[in-house]
């Protein structure tokens, strides 16, 4: 991976499973990947979901033409679609530092940046202007950077 790339990530307020359907038949989205908060390696922190969340979407993914998008029920916590969020894949720790620690710069740290199981470094935040990101390591998947 060689520059920044801005990913949109969708949050649906526990329809997610409903919209990837959608978009599948409107749009010919193709979906890559689902995996529910139930089915996850790590449980979620207590208290993170709303009740019956266990069972709804951690996170999804699915492309339309050569753009994917990433998409979530979120934790609960609204019952509307109210937003996105931006995810920023960078390929080093050193950068996810660099652009996170830049981008909370007067915002609202909402995740602190650490290890997950799915990237080295992680981190999510609203900026000043109240703009929600996800600051994400790529791994190296067969070739091809994954978020």
């Amino acid at each position: 991976m060689n520059a920044p790339l801005i990913q949109p990530y969708l949050f649906f307020s526990g329809r997610c499973e409903e919209a990837l359907e959608f978009y599948t038949h409107a749009i010919g989205a193709k979906i890559d990947m689902v995996m529910h908060f139930k089915d996850a390696p790590e449980p979620p922190p207590p208290d993170m979901l709303a009740p019956g969340f266990e069972s709804k979407v951690m996170h999804a993914s699915f492309q339309v033409g050569d753009s994917i998008i990433m998409a979530s029920d979120g934790c609960g916590e609204t019952e509307n679609f109210s937003g996105f969020s931006l995810s920023l894949a960078v390929a080093t720790e050193e950068e996810a530092d660099a652009k996170f620690n830049a981008l909370a710069e007067g915002g609202q740290v909402t995740m602190p940046l650490g290890k997950t199981f799915w990237s080295p470094r992680f981190g999510m935040l609203k900026d000043k202007f109240g703009i929600g990101w996800m600051v994400n390591v790529v791994q190296e998947c067969g070739g091809a950077p994954t978020a």
